[in-house]
């Protein structure tokens, strides 16, 4: 890494953490319950009208019940938005209706919080889907994930407790006092930095120059013609005009930000100008995946009574983020190999000028965009600024890794930090049979059951994710959407089947995924990565809080030192990634080996 690119991490560093300790304050506010009259007043109507009483506790099991129904009803919901969309109002455009496969994907994809985009948003979807069905998920399935993690310090916190607090009070407060506050401040700022926020109808505007291009010659029934050799025959054409996609851009640009959903406006994401026009806006995005996840963690110091506890959980994911963005960087910078002039030492930084920006915008560079790539793919976000499918190998080797930790590397709204929370359980476990002594983890004994509720939430992601990278390896459908053949082809689908495994949402983008095959084998890989962790982590909340807490002794672990942050950091590297290890050898591994002939 330069120089250049060393200041920009340490500046993102040093902003996260100045913005995240006030705002973990607020989260803990929240938690508790400790809200200033006013609002309880407006919560107050909302309770009783839903009947709802927000005082009254729920058991693991009713939490889980009423997480799953009420996600259950998001997706038939989402579902029926885009399927009616065509008669709807708000579609100045006339876009019809999406089709079911398509429709059934973006349903439980945003439901998730994965929001993979199988369509273009400019290109298929109404102003009111995207408002009413997608932006509403992204506060609601944030809104979830804080919840789920706000059970599990109550069952650390708790005290024989049978209740893990209320769900429906608890989504309603993440997102009155949370979401929405945030997200309006930030839509503000957005919009001065140039994001657009309308409900024009598009515009057609003349250009600067004429933009020549290659345009199919169809046949009287609207096919394409073909040569003897089967190619496209095509003819020239050019065009003095282009048309502008315009929309309420920058509200649902900042919940996707804030609510590590990820799900862009249009189809290019925050590469795109009008969703993310400038540098600052840039690191205010950057800045804005990462905030609630920082601002978690020192929150759950503050809530199970040691601000220490949390900051060792933010150090073992500052030290794997940067480890992360040094070599995704790095690998960017230094650039292609095949591009070497003759002569040129292949392990000299030199032979590429200015390193690889191929599908990287000219206004962000390297840097930036390789710290985008690592930043979106660490939490559960999903938002690009750059084309990952064109990174080197090991440069894309770092966002597939990352996903695959878990997305436990500061990761998404909430499910970060109960992914990581499940692996200081075992942690903790695992020093304990070392030492031959019951483990312990803030005072709570680790016994059989939470070990078995861990292991399902740290395997159900890699069993689906693997399950069904073989099913699309294997199958004549999966194979027609790879561009690109061989090892580059295999991680296009390895990566799609991880990022909807661990609802993150980005892609390679050159698998052509938009079909009935992948649609709905993603569907499935999201929803059971989702609820299948989902579940077991409030299994071990309820389990916890039924428990006493045992005071510390001689022989109780430190969980709040330096030995604790390396030994949280070898079990998820060890447990999280050996997982993947064969299936990444055959993938990214191998691209590596093949360009630089090693």
């Amino acid at each position: 890494m330069n120089n250049l690119a060393w200041f920009n991490l340490a500046l993102f560093m040093g902003l996260l953490l100045l913005a995240a300790w006030p705002l973990s304050r607020w989260l803990t506010a929240i938690a508790q319950g400790r809200l200033p009259r006013w609002m309880g007043a407006v919560e107050g109507g909302l309770y009783k009208l839903a009947g709802v009483k927000p005082d009254e506790g729920m058991h693991w099991k009713q939490y889980a019940f009423a997480l799953l129904i009420f996600n259950f009803i998001g997706v038939l919901v989402v579902y029926a938005l885009q399927r009616l969309q065509a008669v709807l109002p708000l579609n100045p455009q006339a876009f019809g209706a999406i089709t079911p496969d398509s429709a059934f994907n973006t349903a439980i994809s945003f439901v998730t919080n994965t929001n993979w985009q199988g369509y273009g948003g400019e290109s298929a979807m109404s102003y009111l889907t995207q408002m009413l069905a997608l932006t509403v998920q992204n506060f609601l399935s944030a809104a979830t994930g804080i919840a789920v993690v706000f059970a599990l310090i109550r069952g650390f916190a708790g005290k024989l407790e049978k209740t893990i607090g209320n769900f429906w009070t608890d989504v309603t407060r993440i997102t009155l006092w949370l979401l929405l506050p945030l997200s309006f401040v930030f839509a503000i700022f957005l919009v001065g930095q140039g994001v657009i926020q309308n409900f024009d109808a598009y515009k057609d505007v003349t250009t600067l120059e004429v933009n020549a291009y290659q345009n199919p010659k169809l046949d009287a029934a609207g096919q394409a013609l073909k040569n003897e050799k089967g190619e496209p025959i095509t003819e020239d054409a050019s065009t003095p005009t282009q048309e502008l996609a315009m929309g309420p851009v920058a509200s649902q640009e900042a919940i996707k930000m804030l609510g590590t959903n990820g799900g862009g406006f249009f189809n290019a994401n925050s590469a795109h100008p009008f969703e993310n026009p400038t540098p600052l806006a840039n690191l205010a995005q950057m800045l804005a995946i990462f905030l609630i996840p920082a601002a978690l963690c020192f929150s759950f110091g503050q809530l199970v009574g040691d601000s220490r506890q949390g900051v060792a959980v933010l150090a073992a994911m500052s030290l794997m983020f940067i480890v992360g963005v040094v070599i995704a960087t790095g690998a960017e910078q230094a650039g292609n190999p095949i591009l070497a002039s003759q002569g040129v030492d292949l392990l000299s930084s030199e032979f590429q000028a200015g390193g690889n920006m191929e599908g990287k915008e000219t206004r962000f560079g390297i840097n930036a965009s390789s710290l985008f790539a690592v930043i979106t793919t660490a939490a559960s976000c999903g938002a690009v600024n750059a084309m990952h499918d064109s990174m080197t190998p090991i440069g894309g080797l770092v966002p597939l890794v990352m996903m695959q930790l878990g997305e436990v590397v500061f990761g998404g709204v909430g499910t970060g930090l109960y992914g990581m929370l499940v692996f200081a359980i075992l942690a903790v476990f695992i020093a304990g049979l070392m030492i031959g002594r019951t483990p312990e983890y803030l005072g709570k004994k680790i016994e059989s059951h939470e070990m078995k509720m861990v292991s399902i939430a740290i395997l159900v992601t890699p069993l689906v994710v693997l399950i069904g990278t073989a099913i699309a390896v294997l199958s004549p459908d999966g194979q027609a959407g790879i561009a690109n053949p061989g090892a580059h082809g295999f991680s296009e689908i390895l990566y799609a089947l991880t990022s909807a495994g661990n609802n993150n949402g980005s892609a390679f983008a050159g698998l052509s995924a938009n079909t009935p095959f992948y649609n709905t084998l993603l569907g499935i890989v999201m929803w059971l990565g989702r609820f299948g962790v989902i579940v077991p982590v409030l299994a071990i909340a309820g389990s916890l809080g039924a428990k006493k807490r045992i005071p510390v002794g001689s022989g109780t672990l430190v969980t709040h030192g330096p030995l604790f942050v390396g030994l949280l950091i070898g079990t998820v590297l060890l447990v999280g990634l050996l997982n993947y290890v064969p299936s990444l050898a055959l993938g990214p591994i191998v691209g590596h080996l093949m360009l630089w002939k090693l």
